[in-house]
């Protein structure tokens, strides 16, 4: 740019602005009335005065007609003291116009909605319905007066509609008072150049016209002027019709696609409505909004190496400011998309992905891209040592803030007490982390049914599965509790649980402080009731196995596992028949007593045979598939049982349990196995089909889905505080043990943040099932208290939240569909579906579909 330009831009402080980026023309009292309460009266706020003149410097603007169009022509001229006028005068006029960006123009029209509940001396800022809802496109052509300080101005009917031609008329062509306009943009300083050689040598006017856009706002059919307009402005004004927080804007009477004043969709590239979603919901965060209409872009840390070189908040303040335009169309969000895919490649392409999971890069991403902090300090962490946990807290705080300052930390985060016990030496480790926003689980995930098989050691009760609700996270004493009182154990007995696989027992449940995750759903456990006194006798496991006639189409009888495995306590054991007498009173509940119901059975262990079958071993027990003639000693009897030592997996066997012979001359071992084989008329005089019936710890139901009730966000965050042991894969280091530990973890709310931001853990992952939970969270809308549930009550600060905005997903795993709810002022509610967005009454809002909340603190009345 030549030097003339440069001293327009010097004294006006003005920038040259892109050509994508939009010029409104508005009415001066209006832009200054917006820049009085913060701005003073600075060179940049006043900007450059243009008078327009004639075109025979003096008399009225011309009015050019021909055959086929009407032109408006006028001068400009530049007032080279251009901010020294009375200030009581200015604005005053119906003639007094200012041309700002619509960066300017954006902050300019929240500042008049923020106020528009704040009466000033019996004025609102806001101008009637009518009036600054109408926003309209006018084209001007500008052309340079040669050696003068003039620019033409021509406004032409070949460049604007006949409604628009007539609006500008009436802006320009009355002649009872001057027009002036203050040019905030510097738009009309590009226009005028010192370079000489471009002006042509015989004329007066550049050859060539350039064509300037312009967006009029406020400036209708209905504006009046004059003197009477000073006297009118307190009776438009109250008539408010424009609102970020307050009443809804309408562009030209219609909402939806044809978008208004926050209230515009975003196109679906392809499965993005969770990008839409997510977006939408921090569009309309108050204190973001006022945050990205202004000059964000000076707190860009470019240097950030855990930033993305400012693009990412780039790429969202480009969007947000454009969603906030009036009249503007569904946007469609592909440079944000793609600096997204870009950054986080897990976001690339067209699939479906997790609305939450995007709100938690975004928010870290633009915490980073507009940290203040150029360079991180390093901070060492300091332990309690007995300090109160005020002190600890702020330590923490300001070490935090030491390295993470950006307006997302002013605005979404908040600090909760993490409290850790060990276990063993009772050690206590107090830290405060900081927290965006909390993933509060519903109740039902906190929970976990399990479904484990009681079993009688005396003879006298069948297999009896019973379901038992746990803790989780919970331990095997959880579940040993659980199952106690189920099944009303008595006070002589205990439990056993062990699990079972191919018809053996692999392990045993033994340790009470064994985590519960450690069992999986398709796992099968048999809980064996024991007499609690008879410990120190010996535990004797008995394994089944009989004879399969074929194997794989082949006549090959083979030695085949089958059941459940039996087991009980040895008190008199002397000899083989002892252990026979057991066994026989083991199998005393499975008899089948006549003939009559060994009829009635034939069609159940039919129908059972394909469960049996699955149960069994698909290999021969300690054979390896070897015919049956070679097991063991001797023959194989058609009609006793005969037994056998062996081990846990019966993978050997030591010797057969003759009649009346000792079993072990040395004496039992504390837990021995007994494999028992089945002769063929044994099988058909118990009923081996419940010997062989043992269901899952959980079988998922694919067809009936049972409905869950409904439960408070109160709830969940009681769940969320509540003290709970670490997982197995989060072990903590203790220090006083040296070692890992399972410790107990116990978090409080410390500091809350002025955005407070809920995550509902709906979707669940297990090994081998993906589940999404309807349930229904009855949340606040109007009343958010949290004064119960914060350990360190500020009594600056309130406690008290309203919600805003919520994300909504409806559908199940690997499909379905997010919306986004908005609360636009009073009672009214906005539903942004991609790019429709339509009104919601208030009572649509709570849904089984919500998954993100958002909530703004509020005063306390």
């Amino acid at each position: 740019m030549d030097d003339c330009a440069s001293d327009d831009f010097a004294d006006g402080a003005q920038r040259p602005m892109s050509e994508d980026e939009s010029v409104y023309f508005v009415p001066y009292w209006w832009w200054r009335e917006a820049q009085e309460p913060s701005s003073g009266d600075t060179n940049e706020n006043r900007g450059i005065l243009y008078t327009a003149l004639s075109t025979s410097y003096g008399g009225p603007l011309k009015i050019i007609n021909n055959i086929f169009y009407s032109d408006l022509v006028f001068n400009l001229r530049r007032e080279e003291d251009s901010g020294q006028n009375d200030h009581a005068e200015e604005g005053i006029s119906g003639r007094d116009y200012a041309l700002v960006p619509g960066e300017m123009w954006l902050q300019a029209l929240k500042w008049h909605s923020d106020s528009n509940v704040t009466m000033k001396d019996g004025r609102s800022s806001l101008a009637a319905e009518g009036d600054m809802a109408d926003v309209y496109p006018l084209q001007l052509r500008l052309s340079v007066m040669r050696e003068t300080i003039l620019l033409a101005v021509k406004i032409s009917k070949k460049d604007n509609t006949t409604e628009l031609y007539k609006r500008a008329c009436k802006i320009f062509s009355v002649e009872s008072e001057l027009v002036r306009i203050w040019d905030f943009s510097g738009q009309i300083n590009l226009f005028f150049k010192s370079d000489r050689n471009k002006f042509p040598k015989d004329g007066q006017r550049l050859s060539e016209e350039i064509l300037l856009k312009l967006q009029v706002y406020g400036l209708s059919d209905s504006m009046k002027y004059g003197e009477g307009r000073k006297n009118e402005l307190p009776v438009q004004q109250s008539k408010m019709a424009v609102s970020l927080w307050g009443s809804s804007l309408f562009m030209n009477g219609s909402i939806g696609e044809s978008g208004s004043l926050g209230l515009t969709g975003l196109q679906n590239l392809g499965n993005t409505c969770f990008m839409n979603s997510a977006i939408q919901c921090l569009a309309h965060t108050p204190k973001l909004v006022d945050y990205f209409l202004g000059d964000y872009s000076r707190e860009i840390n470019t240097d950030n190496p855990l930033g993305m070189n400012g693009e990412i908040a780039l790429a969202f303040g480009d969007l947000l400011q454009k969603l906030w335009v009036p009249g503007a169309t569904p946007l469609a969000p592909r440079v944000f998309k793609s600096k997204l895919a870009r950054f986080a490649p897990q976001f690339s392409g067209f699939n479906q992905h997790d609305s939450q999971e995007l709100l938690a890069f975004l928010l870290d991403g633009l915490h980073e891209d507009l940290n203040r902090v150029k360079c991180k300090p390093y901070v060492e962490v300091k332990d309690a040592d007995g300090r109160p946990d005020g002190e600890v807290a702020d330590e923490f705080w300001w070490n935090h803030l030491a390295r993470n300052n950006s307006i997302i930390v002013d605005v979404c985060q908040g600090q909760y007490r993490s409290t850790l016990v060990c276990p063993l030496c009772k050690k206590v480790s107090v830290t405060f982390d900081p927290f965006m926003y909390l993933s509060l689980p519903l109740p039902s995930t906190t929970m976990r049914t399990m479904t484990v098989t009681i079993l009688g050691t005396d003879g006298t009760t069948l297999p009896c599965p019973i379901t038992v609700t746990v803790p989780k996270v919970g331990y095997c004493r959880d579940l040993i509790q659980a199952l106690s009182n189920a099944c009303s154990l008595r006070s002589d007995e205990t439990l056993l649980v062990a699990e079972i696989y191919t018809n053996r027992i692999i392990r045993y449940l033994e340790e009470p402080s064994d985590s519960l995750s450690l069992i999986r759903d398709d796992d099968q456990l048999v809980a064996y009731r024991l007499p609690k006194d008879l410990d120190r006798f010996p535990l004797v496991v008995f394994m089944h196995q009989r004879v399969e006639q074929y194997i794989h189409g082949k006549a090959t009888p083979c030695m085949k596992a089958f059941g459940i495995p039996l087991v009980s306590r040895l008190c008199n054991v002397v000899n083989g028949s002892d252990i026979h007498d057991l066994f026989l009173k083991l199998l005393n509940s499975f008899l089948i007593h006549n003939e009559s119901v060994l009829d009635t059975l034939d069609d159940s262990e039919n129908n059972a045979k394909d469960e049996i079958n699955e149960m069994e071993d698909a290999t021969s027990l300690g054979s390896g598939g070897k015919p049956a003639d070679e097991m063991g000693d001797g023959q194989l009897s058609d009609t006793e049982f005969q037994f056998y030592l062996t081990d846990e997996r019966c993978a050997v066997k030591d010797f057969k349990i003759e009649m009346n012979k000792p079993v072990l001359e040395i004496g039992l071992p504390k837990r021995f196995f007994v494999l028992v084989s089945w002769p063929s008329d044994k099988i058909e005089q118990y009923d081996t089909s419940l010997l062989s019936s043992l269901t899952e710890v959980f079988k998922s139901s694919f067809i009936v889905r049972r409905p869950q009730e409904s439960v408070s966000l109160y709830a969940c965050l009681e769940a969320f505080l509540k003290e709970e042991p670490l997982g197995p894969e989060d072990m903590w280091y203790c220090p006083g043990c040296k070692k890992h530990r399972q410790a107990s973890k116990k978090l409080d709310l410390w500091r809350l943040p002025e955005i407070f931001v809920i995550h509902l853990k709906r979707f669940s992952y297990s090994r081998f099932l993906k589940n999404k939970l309807e349930t229904f969270v009855d949340f606040p809308i109007h009343d958010l208290d949290l004064a119960t549930y914060i350990a360190h009550n500020s009594s600056h600060l309130s406690n008290r939240y309203m919600l805003y905005a919520v994300s909504n997903h409806y559908g199940g795993m690997g499909g379905g569909h997010y919306t986004a709810f908005v609360h636009h002022g009073g009672n009214q509610w906005y539903e942004f579906d991609d790019s429709h967005v339509f009104p919601v009454s208030e009572d649509k809002i709570k849904t089984s579909a919500a998954y993100v909340l958002f909530y703004r603190r509020v005063m306390d009345a």
